[in-house]
């Protein structure tokens, strides 16, 4: 029988994707992925447990990434787990795991990255104009 290998995760970046071009011209980008679950404790206080992936994406991913990904942003990805291992300097046997992407989508939009990047927030002499509440919503 087969296994299945497939990782499903919605977190955020902890850095700026890193791009690699091997000599072969394809790129990799590499970052790391912030995911929280929140629960109980016995006495009744929220706990928030943050994990963190590595994440790895190739080719037209890597792309992606290198063009549209920075740190803070949201995105969902599908992926497999890859346990790799080397010898360091000292002869040591080293491993680490990652999460190979084979798909992403972006979930922080155009807008939010604009606000949270570039634009600066607004005086407090402004007017912040209508906001709508949940009851005004049409759904």
């Amino acid at each position: 029988m087969a296994g299945i290998n497939k990782v499903i995760l919605i977190g955020n970046l902890g850095r700026d994707p890193e791009i690699r071009q091997l000599e072969s011209g394809v790129k990799v980008a590499s970052f790391s992925l912030a995911t929280t679950e929140s629960y109980k404790s016995k006495d009744g206080n929220k706990v928030d447990q943050t994990e963190w992936h590595n994440i790895v994406l190739w080719r037209g991913l890597a792309e992606v990434a290198e063009k549209y990904l920075k740190k803070g942003h949201t995105i969902f990805l599908e992926g497999k787990i890859r346990t790799r291992s080397w010898d360091d300097k000292d002869g040591n046997k080293r491993y680490t795991t990652e999460i190979v992407g084979d798909n992403m989508t972006m979930l922080t939009t155009k807008r939010d990255a604009e606000n949270t990047y570039q634009t600066p927030p607004p005086s407090t002499d402004e007017p912040l104009g209508h906001t709508q509440e949940a009851d005004d919503l049409p759904f």
